[in-house]
């Protein structure tokens, strides 16, 4: 029997069945649902059996596959560091390139502690000249107080 007639004998028999007041619900035969699944298992084609049965082998080919092709790359990649590892050209770039690191490193160094420098220079400028501004505005408010106490008297 045809899969498609099967399912439209299920839709039949949900269409006919009785809808249970104030809800979406509906009473199915049991008996008559059960037979048309029954024969709807019975009516899956052999075809689709094996698509699935092949899928699912491809999918265990796939990932074969992607496992060795991993491997693959895994073991390139080994024998690529060895050989660059091996190789004197490396070996030099890699030394001077210790010797570029080191050099950034003590440049960084002085240029750190000549802005420490600076920032303690600028500050000890600052201080002075509020300490001047303090003074200036402790002289303005003595002078104003003795203003204020010989008005007074």
């Amino acid at each position: 029997m045809d899969i498609l007639h099967l399912v439209d004998r299920l839709e039949d028999l949900l269409n006919q069945s009785r809808a249970l007041p104030f809800t979406h619900n509906v009473m199915v035969d049991e008996d008559r649902m059960l037979d048309i699944i029954d024969q709807m298992r019975v009516a899956i084609p052999e075809e689709v059996k094996k698509a699935q049965q092949l899928s699912a082998q491809r999918d265990r080919i796939l990932a074969q596959a992607q496992e060795e092709a991993n491997r693959t790359i895994a073991i390139a990649r080994e024998k690529s560091d060895q050989l660059v590892e091996r190789d004197a050209i490396v070996q030099a770039a890699s030394a001077r390139a210790d010797q570029i690191i080191a050099q950034a490193r003590t440049d960084a160094e002085k240029t750190r502690r000549d802005a420490d420098q600076y920032v303690v220079e600028t500050l000890t400028r600052m201080e002075m000249e509020l300490d001047r501004a303090l003074s200036q505005v402790r002289n303005g408010i003595h002078a104003l107080q003795s203003e204020t106490q010989k008005v007074e008297q």
